[in-house]
This record gives structure tokens, C-alpha cells and sequence, in this order.
């Protein structure tokens, strides 16, 4: 057992995805999570974008097509997440991740897999609150372009 670190949770792109089946745009916040560096490696967020990309365009699930994808650079391991936020409150989640530490051999959560870390969920909360503030408590209907705007930078 290793004993925590702070690891570098960076806001990469506003990535535009689609068109959907519905012809609508997803738009989702892609964030890098690192261990001992400033970025994740350049292929594991070009896997992340790919894994994105074919995860949204089969999506059905009742959703904004508004949400966020974690590429994270761990010690021993590579994940990405693409989380995507549905029926008002809800965040639908999918993992993929490398055993092998190899970036862009991704391959999708299995059962025995954990879902998400202590790092992974410090992001997901920052995006729940910016989700609570931007959309859940906006009298006059939800703000995705201001929900999109606030952005995750710093090591935690």
C-alpha cells in the first residue's frame, strides 16, 4: 500500500461529439488525471476521445447529451470514464479501462473491476456541484453553456 498523493486533475477540451441519432451534438468537458505528472500520456487522451466518440453514438439512455470524460494516467493502470448526466439528477457512468497500463488498449469495466477511484470521484463531485449550481437550481431553466464553462484545474 501506497500512502495518498495528490495527483494533476487538468481541464483538456470542450469536445463536440456527434451528431447523435437524434442529430444532436454531445458536448462534454474531457479532464486528465495524472499520476507524478502535469497530463495524462498524448494516447491515452486520444483513446479517451475515441472511447468517447463510439460510447455516445450508441447511447439511449434519457440525457442533456451534456456531461464529462476522465482520462486518468494512474500508477498502474489506465482509465477512462465517460459520465453523462440524465433524468434531471442522475449521472450515468461508463468505464473502460487498460490492465496493462498500455493508454490505448482500452477495453470496457467488467464486473470484477472497480468503477471508480478516490481521484476519479474528486472530479465527479466538483461536477456534480457545477451541475447542482448550473442547472438543478436555475428557476428559469438549466444552463449548460455556464455548466460547461466551469472547470476542474489543480491536483487534489
Amino acid at each position: 500500500m501506497q500512502p495518498y498523493e495528490a495527483r494533476s486533475f487538468r481541464f483538456i477540451e470542450l469536445l463536440s461529439i456527434g451528431p447523435s441519432r437524434t442529430g444532436i451534438i454531445w458536448r462534454m468537458k474531457l479532464y486528465g488525471i495524472a499520476y507524478r505528472r502535469e497530463l495524462p500520456r498524448p494516447e491515452l487522451l486520444e483513446a479517451a476521445r475515441r472511447v468517447a466518440t463510439e460510447t455516445l453514438a450508441k447511447e439511449t439512455a434519457n440525457n442533456y447529451k451534456v456531461g464529462f470524460v476522465g482520462a486518468h494516467d494512474g500508477r498502474n493502470a489506465c482509465f477512462v470514464f465517460v459520465d453523462f448526466w440524465g433524468n434531471e439528477n442522475e449521472l450515468f457512468h461508463r468505464v473502460f479501462l487498460s490492465r496493462r497500463n498500455e493508454p490505448q488498449v482500452l477495453s470496457p469495466w467488467k464486473i470484477s473491476d472497480s468503477s471508480v477511484c478516490v481521484w476519479d470521484l474528486r472530479l465527479q463531485s466538483f461536477e456534480r456541484d457545477a451541475w447542482i449550481k448550473h442547472v438543478l437550481k436555475k428557476p428559469d431553466g438549466p444552463d449548460f453553456d455556464s455548466y460547461l464553462q466551469e472547470r476542474m484545474n489543480g491536483d487534489a
